[in-house]
């Protein structure tokens, strides 16, 4: 049996390019559902769950880092950003915001394929194993196969991820305590979908950073190390 097509909802104001992107995602055997506004977006949620979100920033009336704010207090649908906005700090602002990519206007329909894909691949939850990888540290216990991450403390907030920072935790936590380049993480959490110079890893790595941090103040589980990248400082453990 054939796997179900994955569903992409593109809110996009700009019909021509809306009909562009759906035709040629539809061809590569994706359902497009498309709204013109963040309202009209609200309306196809409230029916359907897509698989992934493509969203413009610039849309009338609420802009699109007001929704991908919005989403992400309630969801951690991915979604990758497509804008004509192509200063670094428009990029910037997108990610800390928790989108999982960002593209800038004119794209390649190919790149833009890519990057669905990779996305999805990420998003979807490993198959089912006969030994569950779960991994203890610190206050933490994350179970990689179920996608999940609990917090000793009973009654500490349940700390919520989206889905670009979980395979972020998920690669350091099975490579712990060893310098990992940023070409590295990009290979393990990406598949090198990224532009070599994209700032992705960067904001990824900050804001979980203040995710551990705020449930777990003092612990410094991830250092920069000068002209090396990143290390994980937890000693890590298997948790049956």
């Amino acid at each position: 049996m054939s796997m179900p097509a994955a569903t992409l909802l593109m809110v996009e104001d700009d019909p021509e390019i809306s009909r562009l992107v759906g035709e040629f995602m539809r061809r590569e055997g994706f359902e497009i559902e498309v709204a013109d506004t963040a309202a009209a977006m609200d309306a196809v949620l409230r029916r359907k769950r897509p698989d992934l979100i493509i969203l413009d920033l610039m849309l009338p009336g609420e802009d699109g880092l007001s929704v991908c704010r919005r989403l992400r207090q309630s969801d951690d649908i991915p979604i990758l950003i497509l804008s004509a906005k192509s200063d670094e700090i428009d990029r910037v602002v997108g990610l800390e915001l928790g989108a999982d990519d960002y593209m800038v206007k004119p794209f390649g329909p190919r790149e833009l394929l890519a990057r669905v894909r990779a996305l999805l691949r990420r998003s979807q939850a490993s198959p089912p194993r006969e030994a569950s990888r779960r991994f203890g540290f610190d206050r933490f216990v994350i179970d990689v196969d179920a996608r999940s991450i609990e917090i000793a403390d009973a009654e500490a907030a349940p700390i919520q991820l989206t889905s670009a920072e979980f395979d972020l935790l998920a690669c350091f936590v099975q490579r712990p305590r060893r310098v990992l380049s940023r070409d590295q993480i990009l290979d393990w959490t990406r598949g090198r979908s990224a532009e070599p110079f994209d700032r992705t890893v960067d904001m990824l790595i900050s804001r979980l950073r203040r995710k551990l941090e705020a449930a777990s103040p003092g612990s410094n589980l991830i250092t920069t190390v000068r002209n090396g990248g990143y290390l994980f400082t937890a000693m890590v453990r298997t948790v049956s």
